[in-house]
């Protein structure tokens, strides 16, 4: 429920500060007083757009708060708990507007967004405004107030998340799909890569075998002159070798550790080395006995050699990375191939989230016929009580599950009337006239208005076109509306403003160029007064008092 509001610097307002009660609270005032200029001030709190020209002309700064009691709003107190924002059994909503255009937001003293204030603004207050007979023609603002009537959120939300899905699936099956020749392209590339490289066969560690190989082979020549020249110094030479020189120096040495302790270690040495160069020089005898110089198998390894290098330029990679480049591409073919697999599987996926979707459509759609129902009655029954004692309300909902898919479903919702005998039912702007069309409009909100979970609703001059016994009925209509939720009602009908439990004024003085408007509470003398002003102008005669007290008192 609004508790309190305080505006200053705000269009043609100085300061002004109220507070607000339970049950339905009318504002009337002077035509041009800024009737309204208190719910365009709330509006801002409420996240709406803001304009350097809302502030008073010649101050730095506009400023509004609004004061909301928590007590019986629970959705509101989950949100404030869920953003951290939470503190007692009140929100304060604030707003700052500079000279400049800037606008600072806060609730309960702690900067946020326009948005976040928005999503809040909409659990605690719903306002209903004087052009909202003009809205009611669009088929979209009909389907949402039917919608807001059934409160079937859970349903429009499986709606909305199972089209979703089903739409991304779809459009990535439709890119598939599109891609399909540039894959089939691609997919004739690499496999004509894949069979020169299946061709050439090249194993994992092969490339560095042959690269060894053929050094080997094209060194035939100069391996074997020099091992045999090796194997003659150090074995088979018998004018003189290293192991003869070795065992000749052994035998020098071999008695003088008896003489000298400090050579004992040598004649060791020289031994070893005698058995290393015997074992060394029978490995050059065997390495000479096996080495094979095989033209024919040095041509193979150069044919392979110039394969390897030729395909390994053409892929873009060096010779020891061909293998790798092979299995790589074998990989990307696999992918290729799974594509006409894959998009069967993905076509599947896509009719089962299309099913999925029209399941949830289904029932979102017989849930606002059923609704539907019984909103026509109610509201041809709140016609009738508004002077079109033969007014039929219907809407009517046409299904298609082939070509009107959308986030919302699959129905197409029109809002039919008839207000004359005889008539045909025909779509709502088409057959009500102004008047008609303002108390059509009212009905359908007065009635839309029970079902909304938000404790606050402010009608803006929504009585617009109405007059007489029917702005009387009007009237009732709210006030039995405020005896379950917060009701304030602009509005410039007495028969209307007689029935608030309470009445706020607004006027609008001009002293030294400046012009300020200010609001108050009436007491009940005064609303008197201003109830015969309301229903005789400038004169106001003993009649129009009596007139005025005896609104009061039917209410």
């Amino acid at each position: 429920m609004l508790a309190h509001m305080t505006i200053s610097n705000f269009a043609i307002v100085k300061n002004l500060e109220f507070e607000l009660k339970p049950g339905m609270t009318t504002i009337t005032g002077e035509t041009g007083a800024g009737k309204s200029i208190a719910i365009d001030a709330l509006g801002l709190c409420l996240g709406d757009r803001a304009e350097a020209s809302m502030v008073r002309p010649h101050e730095d700064k506009a400023e509004i708060s609004a004061a909301f009691s928590l007590l019986n709003n629970q959705a509101a107190r989950r949100w404030l708990e869920d953003n951290d924002l939470i503190d007692g059994d009140e929100c304060i909503l604030r707003r700052v507007i500079t000279k400049e255009g800037r606008s600072r937001g806060f609730i309960n003293g702690s900067p946020v967004p326009a948005s976040q204030q928005k999503a809040l603004g909409q659990l605690l207050i719903n306002i209903h405004g004087q052009h909202a007979h003009q809205q009611l023609m669009r088929a979209d603002y009909q389907q949402q107030m039917l919608d807001q009537y059934a409160g079937h959120h859970q349903l429009m939300e499986k709606t909305r998340d199972s089209y979703q899905r089903w739409r991304l699936a779809s459009n990535e099956l439709k890119r598939l799909t599109q891609s399909r020749e540039e894959n089939e392209a691609q997919k004739q590339l690499i496999q004509y890569q894949v069979k020169e490289l299946d061709e050439l066969a090249l194993g994992e560690e092969e490339y560095a075998e042959i690269e060894e190989e053929h050094k080997r082979l094209s060194n035939c020549g100069e391996l074997a002159v020099s091992s045999q020249m090796a194997l003659s110094m150090l074995y088979d030479n018998d004018d003189g070798n290293a192991l003869q020189l070795l065992q000749m120096a052994s035998q020098q040495v071999i008695n003088l550790g008896d003489i000298d302790s400090s050579l004992s270690a040598i004649p060791q040495m020289l031994e070893d080395a005698i058995i290393q160069v015997q074992e060394a020089s029978q490995e050059l005898r065997g390495y000479l006995d096996n080495l094979d110089m095989d033209p024919q198998r040095l041509i193979y390894l150069e044919e392979r050699l110039a394969k390897i290098m030729s395909l390994s330029r053409k892929h873009y990679v060096m010779p020891n990375e061909l293998y790798n480049k092979h299995q790589d591409l074998l990989k990307e073919l696999e992918m290729l191939d799974c594509s006409d697999e894959r998009l069967e599987d993905m076509a599947e996926q896509v009719e089962l989230l299309r099913q999925k979707f029209l399941a949830w459509a289904e029932k979102l759609s017989k849930s606002r016929r059923r609704y539907a129902k019984e909103l026509d009655k109610k509201i041809s029954d709140s016609m009738h009580q508004l002077s079109m004692e033969h007014g039929i309300f219907k809407i009517d909902i046409q299904s298609d599950a082939t070509s009107l898919l959308s986030p919302l479903g699959f129905d197409t919702i029109t809002f039919l009337v008839s207000t004359n005998p005889g008539q045909p039912l025909q779509p709502l702007g088409k057959v009500a006239s102004g008047g008609e069309l303002s108390r059509i409009s009212l009905a359908i909100q007065v009635i839309t208005a029970q079902k909304v979970e938000t404790p606050s609703l402010i009608f803006d001059e929504v009585d617009v076109g109405i007059s007489g016994p029917t702005a009387a009925i009007v009237g009732k209509m709210l006030r039995t509306l405020g005896e379950s939720t917060q009701v304030m009602c602009v509005t410039h009908l007495p028969q209307v403003a007689g029935c608030g439990h309470q009445q706020m004024f607004v006027a609008k003085k001009s002293s030294n160029g400046q012009t300020e408007t200010n609001m108050y509470p009436l007491s009940a003398e005064e609303r008197v007064g201003e109830l015969a002003r309301l229903l005789g102008g400038s004169e106001i005669t003993e009649r129009t008092l009596a007139n005025a007290k005896e609104l009061l008192f039917a209410a």
